[in-house]
């Protein structure tokens, strides 16, 4: 944004275009939950670890889906959050169904619908194609495009379908008049599937790229999208969006699709598992924001570093107060151990003191 489209803004306009109030939102029940589990948590040092981890895009492991889906911001640090994590699955070729990446986000964000996975794959297959398998790197691009522009989507196909049933019946004649008293009939040779007029869909989507209440593709790409073609499809129109690359470069998240799969995977850093109330207090961890920092940074035993999940992980978020409740029964083991062989050493001295 320009420095003075933002000093022209309104305070009201500005925190709604950046959506402000989210963040400051989350950040405040963050921290009120965080201060129950512990009473002597630094408000300003836990608030600067929130506001960090959001202006780096590692805010969004394991968030609801309310929470990712609240701004772009979060929507495209989500949509970078899954390349880092399963580009593996590209790097060996792998082709998944539409169930086994709605599975892998999942592994991500426990309550990520199935709605937005089916229409990504209709992008990229159309409807008659649904069962099919896709590969790692169309399926991130197209998932990019349909997360990201959700809402100009939707309006660009409402305003596909009004302009597509404006459309004159191929069946209707067409008179065009000529010269003489005569008159040519002729038979309209596009059929509705073949699409709409493209120049005119884009007159028709080009008011909703005013709009900042969602977010919307540069107009400049659009334009040269559809005034390079007479005719367009809808999921046809999607598709030239996901595979631009002008558009991949304004949402800023993805490299090019030649980088896509190079360079090594670097270990991420997750939230520490936040802890069920029934389980004991005493083993509860530092409070922090549940949100990934930088390693290096972190103060210790906070942000515990872990390789991402694996595509060939379960299906469903591992428990999380299953996992603090094993790790209770390991250190009360071992306590009973440690019991037993000081009662058994002095077992053998009274012996030895009675011989």
């Amino acid at each position: 944004m320009a420095s003075d489209d933002r000093f022209s803004m309104t305070t009201e306009k500005y925190l709604a275009r950046h959506h402000v109030l989210v963040y400051m939102e989350d950040a405040v029940a963050q921290l009120l939950e965080h201060r129950e589990e512990n009473s002597k948590i630094n408000p300003i040092k836990f608030l600067c670890e929130y506001f960090n981890s959001v202006r780096d895009g590692n805010h969004t492991m394991f968030r609801e889906y309310s929470y990712i889906h609240a701004t772009p911001h979060n929507r495209a640090s989500f949509v970078r959050l899954f390349w880092k994590c399963y580009r593996q699955i590209g790097k060996k070729g792998d082709l998944l169904s539409i169930q086994e990446y709605h599975s892998l986000l999942s592994l991500l964000c426990s309550d990520f619908p199935f709605e937005p996975v089916q229409k990504t794959a209709k992008i990229i297959l159309l409807d008659d194609a649904l069962d099919c398998l896709i590969s790692f790197s169309d399926f991130i691009y197209a998932f990019q495009v349909q997360f990201y522009f959700e809402e100009f989507i939707e309006k660009s196909h409402e305003m596909y379908q009004s302009l597509h049933q404006t459309q004159r019946s191929p069946r209707d004649p067409v008179v065009v008049p000529s010269g003489s008293d005569d008159t040519k009939v002729h038979q309209n040779s596009h059929h509705p599937g073949d699409g709409v007029d493209a120049t005119q869909y884009f007159r028709a989507i080009y008011p909703l790229c005013d709009r900042s209440n969602f977010s919307t593709p540069p107009v400049n790409v659009l334009k040269e999208i559809l005034f390079n073609v007479p005719r367009v499809s809808f999921y046809g129109f999607l598709m030239s969006i996901a595979k631009s690359e002008r558009i991949n470069e304004h949402i800023g998240r993805l490299p090019s699709k030649a980088e896509l799969l190079e360079g090594a995977d670097a270990d991420l850093t997750v939230p520490t598992v936040r802890l069920s109330n029934s389980t004991n207090t005493t083993t509860k961890s530092k409070a922090h924001p549940i949100s990934a920092t930088n390693p290096a940074e972190a103060p210790q035993n906070v942000y515990p570093t872990q390789r991402p999940p694996s595509a060939n992980q379960r299906k469903t978020p591992p428990s999380r107060s299953g996992a603090v409740n094993n790790s209770f029964k390991v250190r009360r083991g071992a306590m009973k151990k440690d019991s037993t062989d000081e009662s058994s050493s002095d077992d053998t001295e009274e012996s030895s003191d009675t011989n």
